[in-house]
């Protein structure tokens, strides 16, 4: 975050656009939701349980000695427009604790919640339910939460009858929503002729149907079996990808929550330990608690090609000439190099073998002329690559580095083998991108 976040807070009394234009220039506009020093204290005492925590009694103490229970303590974060935020933990973490925090489920004990640019710790209950309709979609729980007694066309229509939508409209929007996440046919089924997976896709429905900016996701899909939970992620990925809501997702799942954050947000006892993307967090884990957590992940299907290129030592151009392109590779040390033009445009990779022995065969030649022949096409790849699909791309290739472009195919950096296998040790974390001699291959 790094920037004032008082200046967000609501204030029904400022008005005028130049007061917006300037709280806009302070605050980061790409963020839909900040957190600031969010406390939850379950107790008589909260204030006093607070201060205690401040003082560094232990959360196990305050429950014993005070008979109070620390939710969450002192969370900070912010969460970006059309995000997909992950709230990651074990039993008793507190993730769901702080997920019904953000839309005032539960009273924080302190913090700020700012959504919008509207603190919502601020506002009366008349303004939050308000607040509530306009922005949050609801909540999609792991229970499903659907209403036995009402058809799916009902339940979907549920919310949007609460908020007081005619029943024409409602029952559009519903029947949009159904066809969505794949239910159109099943609209006067009740939730007991429905498996799992359609249940749950009839909660979720449910949810988007209000059409807010938010949605609130507590283990979702946690009582599914594993195919059908994996269809429902990819089901959630692609509605997403159509309606682009903000999505705050709380689950004890840690491949779940790679598979489906834009960023996760990992927590132990009432504390965010860490936050990042997916291979952040495998290749940079924060503390102990975070590596022993993620020691078990399949690390070639996390980390991409961005995380373990490296700048290349040195790269040729055509025009250099086979002389010049040899001293480059000896003076290196390197077994080839990479061709580019003066755009950088990958052209392929000379060994230096193929080239001394062409040089030696035209040596009695003043001006050789460098043989197309001795470059050789290779195709290179996207910095997102995932590191299983490079292993198996080294299974096929018999010569140098692989070649990492952009979407111009100009070269970025480089893969070696040595960097790959790195990147599958535990020790691993992710380098910066320094220059790399290419080794031998």
């Amino acid at each position: 975050m790094g920037k004032s976040l008082k200046c967000c807070r609501f204030n029904s009394d400022l008005t005028g656009s130049i007061y917006f234009s300037f709280i806009c220039q302070i605050c980061n506009m790409d963020d839909k939701i900040v957190v600031k020093n969010l406390s939850k204290i379950f107790g008589p005492k909260p204030l006093k349980a607070l201060e205690a925590l401040n003082k560094g009694v232990s959360k196990k103490e305050i429950l014993e000695k005070q008979r109070q229970k620390v939710g969450v303590y002192n969370v900070s974060f912010s969460v970006k427009n059309s995000e997909i935020f992950v709230l990651m933990g074990l039993s008793g973490s507190g993730k769901s604790t702080l997920q019904r925090l953000i839309n005032r489920l539960h009273e924080p004990t302190q913090g700020e919640i700012i959504i919008d640019n509207t603190d919502i710790t601020r506002l009366n209950k008349k303004q939050l339910r308000i607040f509530r309709q306009k922005h949050f979609c609801g909540m999609v729980f792991q229970n499903f939460a659907i209403l036995p007694h009402l058809t799916v066309q009902e339940n979907v229509e549920f919310g949007l009858e609460l908020q007081g939508i005619d029943k024409i409209k409602r029952a559009k929007k519903a029947t949009e929503v159904i066809k969505l996440v794949g239910l159109e046919g099943n609209e006067d089924s009740y939730p007991a002729e429905l498996s799992g997976g359609m249940q749950q896709r009839v909660g979720l429905a449910r949810g988007l149907a209000v059409d807010a900016d938010i949605l609130l996701m507590d283990e979702a899909f946690s009582a599914l079996d594993p195919i059908i939970r994996r269809q429902m992620q990819d089901e959630l990925l692609m509605i997403q990808d159509q309606m682009q809501k903000t999505i705050i997702f709380v689950t004890h799942d840690l491949d779940e929550a790679f598979r489906i954050g834009n960023r996760i947000a990992i927590m132990n006892d009432g504390q965010i330990i860490q936050i990042g993307t997916a291979e952040e967090i495998i290749s940079k884990p924060a503390n102990d608690y975070v590596k022993a957590f993620v020691e078990d992940m399949d690390r070639s299907a996390i980390l991409t090609a961005d995380s373990v290129m490296q700048n290349p030592e040195d790269t040729a151009f055509p025009a250099d000439g086979p002389r010049t392109i040899l001293r480059k590779i000896r003076k290196k040390g390197l077994t080839g190099i990479l061709i580019t033009n003066t755009r950088k445009e990958l052209q392929g990779y000379i060994k230096a073998n193929e080239l001394a022995d062409y040089i030696n065969q035209n040596k009695e030649k003043e001006d050789i002329p460098l043989d197309s022949k001795l470059i050789h096409k290779t195709e290179g790849i996207d910095e997102s690559t995932p590191l299983s699909e490079i292993i198996n791309m080294y299974s096929d290739h018999d010569y140098g580095p692989i070649a990492v472009v952009d979407s111009s195919n100009r070269l970025k950096g480089v893969i070696v083998k040595g960097a790959v296998i790195a990147a599958l040790s535990e020790s691993y974390t992710s380098p910066e991108k320094n220059t790399a001699n290419v080794p031998e291959e």
